[in-house]
């Protein structure tokens, strides 16, 4: 899940409490190109106000149109965008790519029902567990199950007229310690959906930088991932060279379920550290296996923004359950 996912959830919830009516739609498949994978979520108002995206804009202006006057009145729908069969109303756009969108269109009243199904969504992707949100296509009335998280995003009952969708954590990546490569990492990262946090205790560690859409917290990152900060779609990356941050943040990483773990450096200095971390931080050789170190990608960067691109390619790399040798 992207960080984008819990921005239009807690959007939809907080409209919801404000009394209105909410149009929650999925991605629910793509057929040929299409730059927003099954899953992806936007959600509206009736005056057109959304957050969230479809597609590359197109299908969100045609929604918005046909939903200020008067269109998906019905508790629960599937349109198709891009297919001649399906039908005048659901076709009058083409996709610039030629590609197929099919999206599940609820409309949520402001009701308690709506508010605790938005709540537990929310939780969901806050990092509290992973969850499958059960669909009648008929009746709209949905339910959630226990998941393990593992599989598509959608799964259609077509025999029992339902749709399955995963919700798990939203990916959330913590920096630890402020640095040129830092800044570049965390920008890459916000523009790959990822909820960013930057961590770093020292004094003026922040000035006279801008970081927009980043979390920032002038605390050690050691503290805050003890305090819980990691869940199992969580990456921890050390960019500083300073030991006194990067290794309590290793220490520290490797006792939670975060998924990729990373610290900067040579091979020399990877060496240097896996020894220290064994002798003073009492790490396992199974603990240590878990560090990306050196971190990032091969790919002979030496610029802030290039070791960052590799950092950020190794990240979705072990996301997307890809081996090296697979690229």
């Amino acid at each position: 899940m992207q960080h984008l996912d819990l921005q239009v959830i807690e959007q939809a919830l907080t409209w919801a409490r404000s009394g209105e009516s909410v149009w929650l739609c999925t991605v629910l498949a793509t057929f040929g190109s299409s730059p927003r994978g099954p899953g992806s979520w936007l959600v509206a108002r009736r005056d057109g106000r959304h957050v969230g995206s479809l597609s590359g804009g197109c299908v969100e202006e045609d929604f918005l149109e046909r939903l200020q006057h008067g269109e998906f009145a019905e508790r629960i729908q599937v349109v198709r965008y891009g297919d001649a069969q399906g039908g005048p109303q659901d076709s009058r756009i083409t996709l610039p790519c030629g590609g197929i969108l099919k999206v599940l269109v609820e409309r949520l009243p402001a009701n308690a029902a709506t508010l605790d199904q938005l709540d537990i969504m929310r939780s969901t992707l806050r990092g509290q567990r992973h969850l499958l949100r059960c669909i009648n296509l008929s009746s709209g009335d949905a339910c959630f199950e226990s998941d393990d998280g593992l599989g598509p995003r959608v799964v259609e009952r077509i025999e029992s007229e339902a749709v399955h969708l995963r919700i798990g954590p939203a990916a959330r990546l913590i920096i630890a310690g402020m640095s040129p490569v830092s800044v570049a990492c965390a920008e890459f990262a916000r523009t790959l959906g990822f909820e960013v946090i930057l961590c770093d205790p020292r004094e003026n560690a922040f000035a006279g930088v801008e970081l927009p859409g980043i979390e920032v917290k002038p605390v050690l990152p050691s503290t805050f991932i003890s305090a819980g900060g990691c869940h199992a779609a969580t990456a921890v990356v050390a960019l500083t060279h300073d030991p006194r941050i990067d290794d309590l943040a290793m220490m520290e990483a490797v006792c939670t379920q975060a998924f990729y773990i990373g610290v900067m450096g040579s091979l020399q200095t990877s060496r240097l550290r896996a020894e220290r971390l064994r002798r003073s931080g009492g790490l396992s050789d199974a603990q240590i296996a878990r560090l990306h170190m050196p971190i990032g990608l091969s790919l002979g960067s030496k610029t802030p923004a290039e070791i960052a691109l590799a950092v950020m390619a190794d990240i979705i790399r072990v996301q997307r359950g890809r081996s090296r040798n697979a690229l």
